[in-house]
């Protein structure tokens, strides 16, 4: 359009609020994700542990109808330890989960060159960030502390408002622990997305952290008769916090709970330093 013909006119239609901002991200990520039937498949998978675990609630309120069946309903009992071992199991589904869609966060915009064409916008690193790290905290509270929160719910409803009374740190365990390793599953698998270009090779050491953790944490116990090796396998670390949320005492390792926290809180902020340094309007090449 010619310049002298003046008729070029400003947009007058009407903006995005700033605070939602960050969501456009999360908005195409979404439908990229969507259309992947592997992960869509490996979400139903998913559900497989908690639809199960419900039927067991279930059987654990009719108690006649084992009885019917011949069986023994005293080891029927559903208490902090079964969500507990719930929680754990789908954070080991949503740490595979992480490991597939983390690398597909930062990677592509840096290989491409995309993140100036971002902050040349009234965009901000910290939105930019939050709105990738979003996608992550959302499918992993599908299949986290949603579905945990409706096992909870179906088991307050069948035994009483006295069960529940009672056992309410069970629903404040479910959410502050899953949102623990979802905070620290999304930092990693950002900051490795930030670093790790391939998103193969990026994958790779997504998984590799933890499972190469464990190993040298054993390795560094049985060398020098320690257990502090323990602290850099973030899946223990973890889970001695569950225990400890889930009033399950006798699960808690060597490691007192306040070690554990800090280990966790450790990963977070080495992975936000990376995040940081990679994350930026521009690239300095030596």
């Amino acid at each position: 359009m010619a310049v002298y013909k003046r008729t070029y006119k400003g947009y007058s239609g009407g903006f995005t609020a700033r605070w939602s901002r960050f969501l456009i991200l999360p908005r195409y990520s979404y439908q990229r994700l969507f259309q992947s039937k592997f992960l869509m498949l490996f979400r139903l998978a998913c559900l497989i542990y908690p639809l199960g675990l419900l039927g067991f609630i279930y059987l654990a309120h009719n108690l006649s109808f084992l009885k019917a069946l011949g069986a023994n309903p005293s080891f029927v009992s559903v208490n902090a330890s079964v969500f507990l071992y719930f929680c754990n199991f789908q954070a080991a589904m949503a740490y595979i989960m992480t490991a597939f869609i983390g690398p597909t966060l930062v990677s592509p915009d840096l290989a491409n060159n995309a993140l100036p064409s971002y902050f040349c916008r009234p965009f901000s690193r910290t939105e930019y960030v939050l709105g990738r790290i979003s996608v992550l905290v959302w499918v992993l509270s599908s299949i986290t502390w949603i579905p945990g929160l409706l096992l909870f719910a179906v088991q307050g409803t069948l035994a009483g408002w006295d069960w529940t009374k009672e056992n309410w740190y069970i629903a404040v365990a479910i959410v502050a622990g899953s949102f623990l390793w979802i905070a620290m599953l999304s930092l990693v698998a950002m900051a490795m997305s930030a670093w790790v270009k391939w998103k193969v090779l990026a994958g790779a050491f997504i998984i590799g952290i933890f499972v190469a953790g464990a190993g040298f944490g054993a390795a560094i116990n049985a060398v020098m008769r320690t257990k502090n090796g323990s602290l850099i396998d973030l899946m223990q670390m973890n889970f001695t916090v569950w225990a400890r949320m889930f009033r399950a005492n006798g699960l808690t390792s060597d490691v007192s709970t306040y070690d554990a926290c800090m280990s966790v809180l450790a990963a977070c902020v080495i992975s936000v330093f990376l995040i940081t340094r990679k994350v930026r309007a521009f690239e300095v090449v030596k």
